[in-house]
């Protein structure tokens, strides 16, 4: 808040009346002085000559006019200068409405201004923008005429015209390019050159395998001739026996490296020792011979001789290749003691194979009457008859099968029948082992 002016007045008559008289305001310009310190105002020998002010503050007490005093100054004060500022407001007003009217009437010149330029550039019929759009994208501008020159199909020297004469030479019919250059014929055509070559490359290749298949000929009839066949059907004929074995409790041994016991002697390729649980205890042995050359009976029977002593075996057998096996055996016999017995490696049958082992077997089994081993060999005997008699049919119904060719499906249906009855005989020899036993 300010600070309050500090006031001093002459002092005032009974009547309510300023010392001083004199009409108007009364003031005298001589004895009043005003004084501004800071924000001080310092106002002294101030007269005002007003009857009705004068008569308002003679009406109040005398404490309390020196407060109403300085109220009335500031009052006053404030009002002039408030007058002051709506003094200046105004001008502004003034100034501001002037500078709006002239920016009204710029504004209503440009805008017609503007309408005018609009109206010249983009009216809809006489406007420049829609005469120039019309000159070059209209139906007759110059846009349209320009593309249908270019994609004008009768035209030769238009650009649908010149692509379709390009193409033509290039792609159409046999004197075209693509055909000249396609054509595996034509000499100098890069086609030309890759037929030759692909030509060159399979004779090649075919001369490689005529090389080939002559150089496996060769190896196979070299192969068949040396041991190195015969070594591929003991293979073969091991796996076989091996599986034999395992289901019989048989030991097999594979012995064609092994000297036995005939000095510098290694006849029998395999040993096959008979489950002791049939013998009683017995060592009994059958040797088998795997035959893939030609041999004669007579050098047969000597080298299973020689095979059964050199082994140990009371048994021999020998088993052929259909290629060499003597006539008449086929697919197991009996010859002088030993089994003879025939295995295609082509497509080997287990079931001949297992036949013919059992057989041997039983045969070993019968041997042991010999011994101090007790057999039935009266049931041992009945059972390898009654095999000898279905190989004695069998040998028959080959020569039928042999002198018949039009019943050759029943005669091989009943060589079926009678193996399957072989081994039933086989069977129950085996049988009568056990309950001997």
């Amino acid at each position: 808040m300010e600070p309050a002016a500090l006031i001093q007045l002459p002092p005032i008559g009974s009547a309510g009346t300023p010392a001083a008289s004199g009409p108007g305001t009364g003031r005298d310009a001589g004895r009043t002085s005003v004084r501004v310190e800071g924000d001080r105002l310092l106002i002294e020998h101030l007269v005002l000559a007003d009857h009705a002010l004068a008569s308002f503050v003679a009406g109040r007490a005398a404490e309390e006019r020196p407060a109403l005093i300085e109220r009335a100054l500031r009052i006053g004060l404030t009002a002039l200068q408030d007058v002051g500022v709506t003094v200046n407001v105004d001008v502004v007003r003034a100034e501001f409405d002037k500078l709006v009217r002239q920016a009204e009437l710029v504004n209503e010149r440009a805008a017609t201004t503007l309408e005018q330029t609009l109206r010249a550039n983009f009216a809809d019929g006489d406007g420049r923008l829609p005469r120039t759009l019309e000159k070059f994208l209209g139906d007759r501008g110059a846009l349209r005429t320009f593309v249908n020159d270019l994609f004008d199909e009768t035209k030769r020297d238009s650009a649908i015209g010149r692509i379709g004469a390009l193409l033509g030479t290039y792609f159409d019919g046999d004197a075209s390019r693509l055909a000249l250059l396609l054509d595996p014929t034509r000499l100098g055509s890069p086609m030309h050159q890759f037929r030759e070559e692909i030509s060159a490359g399979f004779e090649r290749l075919n001369e490689r395998l005529t090389a080939i298949e002559a150089a496996a000929s060769a190896r196979a009839s070299e192969r068949a001739k040396s041991a190195a066949k015969g070594a591929d059907f003991e293979q073969l004929l091991g796996a076989m026996l091996g599986e034999l074995a395992r289901g019989s409790g048989d030991l097999l041994e594979r012995t064609a490296d092994d000297q036995g016991d005939v000095i510098r002697s290694k006849k029998g390729d395999f040993v096959i020792t008979v489950n002791p649980g049939l013998t009683n205890g017995a060592d009994l042995r059958v040797v088998v011979e795997a035959k893939d050359r030609a041999i004669s009976g007579r050098a047969m029977r000597d080298e299973l001789r020689e095979a059964k002593t050199n082994r140990g075996a009371a048994i021999g057998l020998v088993v052929f290749t259909p290629a060499h096996a003597p006539s008449g055996i086929a697919p197991f016999d009996v010859r002088a003691g030993d089994v003879y017995c025939v295995i295609d490696p082509e497509a080997p049958e287990p079931a001949t194979l297992e036949a013919a082992v059992r057989l041997a077997r039983l045969l070993a089994l019968a041997s042991l009457r010999e011994t101090e081993v007790e057999v039935n060999a009266s049931a041992i005997s009945g059972a390898l008859t009654g095999i000898r008699e279905q190989l004695e049919l069998v040998r028959g119904l080959k020569a039928t099968l042999t002198s018949i060719g039009t019943s050759s499906k029943e005669v091989a249906t009943g060589l079926d029948r009678l193996r399957d009855g072989i081994i039933a005989r086989v069977a129950e020899a085996e049988a009568e082992l056990r309950i001997a036993g």
